[in-house]
């Protein structure tokens, strides 16, 4: 139950909830209680009568029900007066038909008020559930939210998915039906108990006896229950992990023919879920029955001792009482075989709570730390600068220095694996550098508000994604409703060069992209997450190979218009192209991680270095190209 104690502040939020519902399972139990009493009562009455026949005229008489007498003496009516002068069969048969109908009435009563205080609650305690689950489910997606790129390459979307879905749908069964089920238990068992001590006390005793043992089996049971449990989600995370790969990489998939390795690969996980499934059934099977086999033993104890000290002419037993402790001993029959059924529950909830929390207590590294900076304007340095990844180890950045004024243009290139993206992802704050300063108009990028940061960085990364969603709400994915919000749309769309492609479209603007934006062509994705990244007007702009997928023509036109946008803003261009970067205030060539050499494109070209030769060998794959 540890793990569950993080779920309490719930409980005290929903107090009133909780609250009323304890009082409804009160009420309803308490209705519940009185039923067999009733039914003692018949059965005595009854008896009674049948007995009267054998008794002399003169002495003959009915007691009436205690119950009976309580309820409509507050009608005023004197029942013990009406019956007490019984003489003839005939009147003695007359009053214990109309008792006994009064009885069947004050039982249908008891059984509708219990029926209605037991919908209110759980109209309380099933709804107090589904709203905990609510907040629960936002609370972790909102923690989502906050943690660093290292903790989404650390853990599988699917694992990410199945704790907010199917362990918080775990953690509401507690929530919800365990939680009721088990006070449900307590008040009805206490009240049965109650009840049950003050009519026959050694009966009860006898009755009572296989539940320490019932207690045993559920003692050693729940802990294997809790370690299935456990096996069963950790396994359903790896079964949604595979389906999200397998669906997300499709065209990998096909285009490889590798279908028929995905469906084995996803049958023998699947296999190993049954297994783990069926083994956490096998408990649940053998754990009801047995509590079934306790409760029939109860039954049977009840029956046969109650009927024994009946033929020995017990006095403080009757035909009534035996039929009374049976029913109570079957009203316990159900909150008793739910133990096991609840036990399951709390163990997976559990099992489930300690998965959500193992996420819920990873901190995240990327917190605001002060707020030195109002507004920025898009100076951008970098100081001594070292990068390495936490998870690999892998330096990517090397003592890295350079800076951008204001408004400027810097340029990034150099062999795949240099270390180009780590330069971008420090800027946005996705990651902190190991050592050194990344500094924004002078200020350490750390004392710069997230939001702030953020809100002024129009990023192009290099795995472009779209959300499934109209091109039209992608691209302005980062401004708020507003008036001329369809006249920005189309002027980023001319922009970055897609407006043709776009109208071109059946429904233009409100065309539905598919998952990742699977409906666009590379290019085309390129481009519209451009418009994305300009709409907003930004600060400070950041391509990251932005134009890798398109041809030389589109990336030129694109370029021409995105110079109108550029100017006055900080750019960062970082491409393997060198017709790309060659217009660029300032070009920086990454090597392993290190700075190789800086300047303008007429400078590094000047020098017999690696920029130049990289020029060297892209005229010469075009010169192929022409030639083909």
């Amino acid at each position: 139950m540890r793990p569950l104690l993080k779920l309490n502040p719930y409980f005290a939020k929903y107090a009133w909830q909780m609250g009323l519902g304890t009082l409804f399972i009160i009420l309803s139990n308490l209705f519940a209680v009185y039923a067999p009493q009733v039914v003692r009562e018949a059965i005595d009455l009854i008896t009674q009568g049948l007995h009267q026949t054998e008794v002399p005229p003169g002495e003959r008489g009915l007691a009436v029900p205690e119950m009976l007498d309580l309820w409509l003496g507050w009608t005023g009516l004197d029942l013990k007066a009406h019956v007490s002068e019984l003489a003839t069969v005939e009147a003695i048969g007359r009053t214990v038909a109309w008792l006994a109908g009064m009885l069947a009435i004050l039982y249908l009563v008891f059984a509708l008020l219990k029926g209605f205080f037991m919908f209110l609650m759980r109209q309380t305690i099933i709804v107090m559930s589904r709203l905990i689950e609510y907040d629960l489910k936002n609370k972790v997606f909102d923690h989502y939210q906050k943690l660093d790129r290292a903790f989404y390459k650390r853990n599988s979307t699917g694992d990410l998915m199945n704790r907010i879905s199917e362990d918080v749908g775990k953690v509401r069964m507690y929530l919800g039906p365990a939680v009721m089920y088990t006070v449900n238990l307590v008040v009805l068992f206490v009240m049965c108990i109650g009840f049950m001590l003050h009519v026959n006390t050694e009966l009860t005793l006898w009755t009572l006896a296989p539940l320490p043992l019932m207690s045993v089996v559920i003692y050693y049971v729940s802990d294997v229950i809790n370690r299935r449990s456990t096996e069963v989600q950790q396994q359903q995370s790896r079964l949604s992990t595979l389906a999200q790969e397998s669906f997300s990489g499709i065209r990998v998939l096909k285009a490889y023919a590798k279908e028929p390795m995905a469906v084995e690969r996803f049958r023998e996980a699947a296999a190993e879920y049954r297994a783990r499934s069926l083994a956490q059934a096998k408990v649940d099977a053998l754990f009801m029955p047995a509590i079934m086999l306790l409760i029939g033993m109860s039954t049977v104890l009840t029956i046969l001792i109650g009927g024994i000290k009946l033929i020995q002419g017990d006095p403080t037993v009757t035909v009534g009482n035996i039929a009374e402790f049976v029913i109570y001993v079957n009203m316990l029959t159900w909150p008793f075989a739910s133990v096991g059924w609840v036990t399951s529950l709390i163990q997976q909830a559990s099992a489930s709570m300690v998965r959500i929390n193992e996420f819920l207590d990873t901190e995240p590294t990327i917190l605001d730390q002060e707020d030195d900076l109002q507004e920025i304007h898009g100076a951008i340095r970098f100081k001594n600068v070292t990068f390495t990844y936490p998870d690999t180890g892998i330096t990517a950045l090397e003592n890295v220095s350079f800076e951008v004024p204001a408004g400027g243009t810097l340029a990034v290139v150099g062999h795949t694996g240099s270390g180009k993206t780590t330069l971008v992802e420090l800027i946005g704050r996705l990651y902190d550098a190991t050592k050194g300063e990344v500094l924004i108009d002078g200020v350490p990028v750390q004392r710069i508000r997230l939001d702030l940061l953020r809100s002024q960085l129009g990023c192009v990364p290099q795995d472009v994604f779209l959300f499934s969603d109209t091109i039209r709400s992608n691209i302005a994915f980062r401004l708020d409703r507003s008036d001329d919000m369809d006249q920005r749309v189309q002027q980023a769309a001319h922009a970055a060069q897609v407006h043709a492609d776009i109208i071109g479209f059946p429904k233009g603007y409100d065309t539905l992209l598919g998952e990742r934006g699977i409906t666009l062509s590379g290019g085309q994705k390129q481009r519209v997450s451009i418009a994305r990244a300009i709409i907003a007007r930004p600060r400070i702009l950041l391509f990251d190979d932005a134009l890798s997928a398109v041809d030389t023509a589109t990336e030129e036109a694109i370029l021409r218009e995105l110079r109108a946008v550029m100017k006055g803003r900080t750019t960062i261009i970082i491409s393997h192209r060198i017709s790309a970067v060659r217009d660029a205030d300032r070009i920086l060539v990454l090597e392993h991680g290190r700075v190789a050499e800086e300047g303008t494109h007429a400078y590094l070209l000047a020098r017999d270095g690696i920029y130049r030769k990289l020029h060297e060998e892209q005229l010469l794959e075009e010169a192929r190209e022409v030639i083909k």
